[in-house]
């Protein structure tokens, strides 16, 4: 098996009623049989008065293992599908698609980039070397965050999970324990000051807000001892921007 790509961006407007990050996850229902979900991935982009954007500027990768790469024609047809089901008027939606090992460095650079600068569609479209990439609508802005959804993917050290295989993160009860956790494939960092190493009978408070970082390629959850055999994860929910809770994805 191995992992294909799937990058989406700017497929919302202000009150629709998806975002990009569940379009990303409603697209995870649609992996044929013969492949597996391995996660999906969200991204925060520039955000800039120069940089349109809904909520807070993110796009997502959808990560699929196939059984060998031809299946990327599969997915950017089912891709483009899926953008037309869910298309909002007024919206500038991108799609990126490619296998793991036909990503650039030069792409990897690119989504590094396009979270602390102004990137154009022109600079997108020339570090797209070997990979599918297409605007769906509207201005087609989004191939720049759909092509920085794969870079960033592809770079492994960036994003948040907002799903991760077969079992629903939000599924997952506020405190679990860490067994559970390294079962289900994430791997559980302590970032405290001794760095101490938490253990399988050990629980964690995640504040019903399960999301694991995509470090060195793996889904990884930083969290902090509170106390004898418990930790809490960082982070939690946002308040709602712009009236929209982008948190919830």
């Amino acid at each position: 098996m191995m992992k294909i790509f799937v990058g989406f961006d700017d497929t919302d407007v202000l009150g629709s009623p998806i975002g990009t990050g569940k379009l990303a996850r409603y697209f995870a229902k649609k992996v044929p049989a013969d492949c597996s979900l391995w996660g999906v991935v969200r991204y925060q982009l520039l955000v800039a008065d120069e940089v349109p954007y809904t909520s807070h500027n993110s796009s997502a990768c959808v990560i699929i293992e196939a059984p060998e790469a031809s299946y990327t024609e599969k997915f950017v047809e089912l891709g483009v599908q899926h953008l037309a089901e869910y298309y909002c008027e007024g919206s500038d939606p991108g799609l990126c698609v490619a296998a793991e090992g036909a990503v650039s460095q030069e792409q990897i650079v690119f989504g590094q980039e396009c979270t602390a600068r102004l990137k154009t569609q022109d600079e997108a479209m020339r570090i797209a070397k070997g990979v599918h990439l297409s605007g769906h609508g509207g201005t087609n802005d989004g191939i720049i965050g759909a092509a920085a959804a794969i870079g960033l993917t592809a770079g492994g050290w960036c994003g948040r999970f907002i799903e991760l295989g077969s079992r629903k993160l939000r599924d997952f009860p506020s405190r679990v324990q860490v067994k559970e956790l390294q079962d289900a494939g994430i791997i559980p960092l302590s970032i405290d000051r001794n760095a101490t190493v938490p253990m399988p009978e050990d629980f964690v408070e995640t504040k019903d807000w399960l999301r694991p970082r995509l470090w060195s390629g793996r889904p990884m959850l930083p969290m902090e001892l509170r106390g004898e055999g418990l930790w809490e994860s960082l982070g939690g929910k946002s308040k709602k921007a712009k009236n929209i809770d982008y948190d919830e994805e």
